[in-house]
């Protein structure tokens, strides 16, 4: 087929002569295979795994009229015109490599799903990227948008496939919360709004690491600008993204729009007093702050989640959402778990659970929201400093358990920087460690103390995700005889 061709591809284009080999059988793997036997293409999905679910994945594929391979090392066969790479591999993965070298198109979930919409009345994208808060933000946003009685939904990293959204059309927008880690693989996209709500180091090694690695990774964040319609919304409180609306390629007519946990100037939203305010969408704009919502309708006075509740009104507002729908919106959001979430109350002790800080900067950001903590830390550290971490933060800190592989690299920046806060080191690997990491922090803490499990650490090395991990902490702190909130 030729690159022409396959350049103008869409919903409606003559897909028979497309061959389109799928790397991955998984959540997304699966939809795109879905959504390209829908369309006509001929679609081979390979899969180097053999377990029971990717044979039950494997079965339903090859009866819409996919071939599926699995357990074989991932190789490209005879003939694919174009490469549809899974969530999370990497672009140094030899089988993009060898893509790549083959001159073939690369494409990931975002490109499918944008070629996939709707050529009559496609749904709008309103698309959230950042380090932290994207899952929170993105779901404020379409609780919001349903609070103005929109048909929204909420996908892409969120964990629900966007390919499976854009193929039902039954959405009026989507809010689309986007990684920085499928960003090497759009070329074509133009989404009605978006936020970048904050940049710090994460996936750098997705990048191949070091200085360029970050470079790589800022980059693909300040992607989600490309082609922007109506409104680039950025944190005014970190010049960073100011920085990438300022150098983005947007459509014309696009407006920068911040958002700050200050008083806004104009073009703002942010917060007078007691109340959100939004200084970019009224009709007097310029010389009055529209009251959008109460501190009080944000679930948590949390700097962050105020933060990441003023990007998602200045995307609704983009759309054209009214003030009062974004008050509704709010107070019908249910947060995701395992972010800043409170498990239990135990002998005036309240346990919270951010399994999700898997950063230093998200693990920093949860533990300025409280005076004094326990905080439990650890795990896989992805090659992170903390020190930066320890130096701000160690005046909250009542004391710190510290549990995983990377424990160390923690307890050498306490050491350095906060010698005198007591630290329990948990040396074990199995995953029964939550109930010895939990003991631990309860005879540190004191009455009025929050335990914060913030790890600032991936947790495969001992969990199978945050979640395990969040689970397994809130399990032990029920068991503690902790009151469930």
């Amino acid at each position: 087929m030729g690159s022409l061709v396959i350049e103008r591809l869409r919903r409606d284009s003559d897909w028979s002569s497309c061959h389109v080999t799928v790397v991955g059988v998984g959540v997304a793997g699966s939809a795109a295979t879905r959504a390209l036997c829908a369309v006509g293409a001929n679609v081979t999905a390979i899969d180097s795994g053999t377990g029971p679910e990717q044979e039950e994945r494997a079965s339903a594929l090859t009866a819409l009229g996919a071939k599926v391979r699995l357990g074989a090392p991932p190789e490209i066969p005879a003939g694919t015109d174009v490469v549809l790479t899974s969530p999370g591999l990497r672009p140094s993965a030899p089988v993009l490599m060898a893509a790549t070298a083959s001159g073939m198109p690369i494409w990931g979930e975002l490109e499918l799903a944008w070629r996939l919409r709707s050529t009559t009345r496609p749904a709008p994208w309103l698309c959230v990227t950042g380090t932290n808060g994207k899952t929170t933000t993105t779901l404020m946003l379409d609780s919001i948008l349903r609070a103005a009685g929109l048909r929204s939904v909420a996908a892409g990293n969120i964990g629900t496939s966007l390919v499976d959204i854009v193929m039902a059309d039954d959405a009026e927008v989507i809010a689309v919360e986007v990684s920085a880690t499928q960003m090497p693989f759009v070329a074509h996209w133009s989404p009605y709004a978006a936020a970048c709500l904050n940049l710090a180091p994460d996936h750098v090694d997705f990048f191949g690491g070091g200085e360029q690695g970050m470079r790589d990774y800022a980059f693909n964040k300040a992607r989600v600008y490309e082609g922007t319609e109506v409104a680039a919304i950025y944190n005014g409180d970190e010049e960073t993204t100011r920085q990438m609306v300022e150098n983005a390629e947007v459509a014309e007519g696009c407006r920068a729009i911040g958002f700050t946990l200050a008083v806004p100037g104009p073009a703002m939203l942010g917060i007078v007093e007691d109340m959100l305010v939004d200084r970019a969408f009224g009709p007097e704009r310029s010389d009055e702050a529209v009251e959008l919502a109460n501190v009080s309708d944000v679930r948590s006075a949390a700097p962050p989640y105020i933060s990441n509740a003023l990007a998602a009104a200045a995307l609704a507002r983009s759309y054209g959402v009214p003030a009062d729908a974004v008050a509704r919106g709010l107070q019908a959001f249910t947060p995701a778990p395992h972010r800043i979430a409170t498990v239990g109350v135990c002998a005036g002790v309240t346990y919270v659970d951010d399994s999700k800080a898997t950063n230093t900067h998200a693990a920093e950001t949860s533990l300025r929201a409280f005076g004094s903590v326990v905080w439990i830390a650890g795990g896989q550290a992805k090659g992170q400093s903390f020190d930066e971490l320890v130096q701000g933060q160690a005046h909250r800190m009542r004391g710190v358990v510290l549990l995983g592989v990377d424990r160390g690299v923690i307890r050498a920046s306490l050491a350095r920087h906060a010698p005198d806060v007591p630290v329990i080191d948990i040396d074990r690997t199995d995953t029964d460690v939550m109930g010895a990491v939990v003991a631990a922090a309860s005879r540190l803490a004191k009455p009025g103390d929050v335990v914060l499990l913030a790890p600032g650490c991936a947790s495969w090395d001992i969990f199978r995700d945050y979640g395990h991990r969040g689970d397994a902490f809130a399990a032990e702190v029920a068991a503690m005889g902790g009151d469930p909130q």
